[in-house]
């Protein structure tokens, strides 16, 4: 029983830890997953290098952005930052 207490701190250290950096992370990573999956096109994005663009066609890994002024762009899916609006 001693040892249970003595342990105890440190099993709630590491309960804390998880419930506050650990699971909010592993949440976050899941919603950008899904955000990138749902891509479709006419979608509006901007990368995680900071250009903004048009999705203008989708393939498994990878897709073409169109720009303001027509440049087209292909990409990972994985560099999509975030959607502005979707069409």
């Amino acid at each position: 029983m001693d040892i249970l207490a003595s342990l105890a701190p440190i099993i709630l250290m590491f309960v804390i830890f998880y419930f506050l950096l650990i699971r909010p992370q592993q949440k976050k990573q899941k919603q950008v997953r899904q955000m990138q999956s749902d891509l479709k096109k006419g979608d509006k994005i901007i990368t995680i290098g900071g250009m903004h663009g048009t999705v203008h066609a989708l393939d498994e890994g990878t897709l073409v952005l169109t720009t303001q002024d027509g440049t087209k762009i292909t990409y990972d899916r994985s560099a999509v930052r975030d959607v502005i609006s979707q069409d």
